[in-house]
């Protein structure tokens, strides 16, 4: 039988580990400091311009109701992209693409870690460390989409 090996970029926020599909993340940014948007939900920090397009930033702590962690001089922005939409979402640390096999990979429970299962594509179980496996298409609701 075949194992299937998903490539899923590994990062941090607030000292928890969350993975993402690679084919989902188009690139990597350093941080740099959104313009605010009035009338946005809370979890938008704002927009940078990116490659002469607006590029909402959004932060999953916020998200998914956590405390807002500072932002690290070394924070970056992980640009994904969903069809024709794109959003970058700031993390603490990224720290790699790593190779997974599916078998290690779990369905998740209604809720973990206080995130609705909405979020998330599974549970990966890496050397020890649970990581949870986030499905970046289903951040932002249609409504949301159209909102920023």
């Amino acid at each position: 039988m075949e194992t299937r090996e998903l490539k899923v970029l590994i990062f941090s926020i607030n000292d928890e580990y969350y993975a993402a599909d690679i084919m989902e993340v188009e690139r990597i940014l350093g941080y740099q400091e959104p313009t605010e948007l009035p009338d946005s939900p809370s979890f938008v920090e704002g927009v940078i311009n990116y490659h002469g397009t607006i590029l909402p930033i959004i932060s999953l702590s916020k998200r998914f109701g956590f405390e807002e962690g500072e932002i690290k001089k070394d924070s970056k922005i992980v640009v994904a992209k969903q069809e024709n939409n794109k959003i970058g979402i700031i993390v603490d640390v990224v720290s790699e693409v790593s190779d997974v096999n599916v078998k290690n990979m779990e369905e998740a429970p209604e809720i973990v870690a206080g995130i609705s299962k909405r979020y998330i594509k599974g549970l990966i179980k890496i050397e020890g460390k649970i990581i949870i496996f986030l499905n970046l298409s289903t951040i932002l609701t249609d409504e949301e989409k159209k909102m920023i």
